[in-house]
């Protein structure tokens, strides 16, 4: 009989080679998820719209006011030239006197679109929650869609 020691299992080794399956699932997901996306991403179209604060209370309207906007963005009352301040004034009066009484815009093709918005936001927040937009009416027929019916 020979004495000697007993020898301990070796037990588990640690591991030395590393798991790359989830590692590739991973990245296969975040290809799928940027082929999808970038196309979205390069057909957007970026703009900054002018800002308002403006209600939207909606009433019938009974009357009606017109106001001019030129290329040069004189703003005209009733064919008359007027500035913004005086303008808001006569607007508050009118919203006073029947608050359902329409603005006519009149606004010519030129004029910047900021500049129409502020105009607009002028006149609801003095009360005239009805705005409506005159245009030429031989404009109008040539930008009608195709198939479309004329109406009267």
């Amino acid at each position: 009989m020979s004495f000697g020691r007993l020898e301990k299992p070796a037990g588990h080794q640690p591991m030395s080679d590393i798991n790359v399956t989830p590692l590739v699932d991973v990245m296969l997901v975040l290809l799928v998820i940027f082929i999808i996306t970038a196309p979205l991403m390069a057909s957007r179209l970026e703009l900054e719209l002018p800002k308002t604060s403006a209600p939207t209370e909606a009433v019938e309207p009974e009357a009606f006011v017109s106001v001019g906007l030129d290329a040069q963005g004189q703003i005209f009352w009733d064919e008359q030239p007027i500035d913004l301040v005086t303008l808001r004034q006569r607007l508050q009066e009118t919203a006073r006197r029947d608050p359902g009484t329409e603005l006519q815009l009149r606004a010519d093709a030129a004029v910047p679109y900021g500049k129409l918005a502020q105009l607009i936001g002028v006149a609801q927040q003095a009360g005239l929650a009805r705005i409506g937009f005159v245009t030429d009416a031989e404009t109008a027929k040539a930008l009608q869609l195709p198939g479309a019916g004329a109406q009267p």
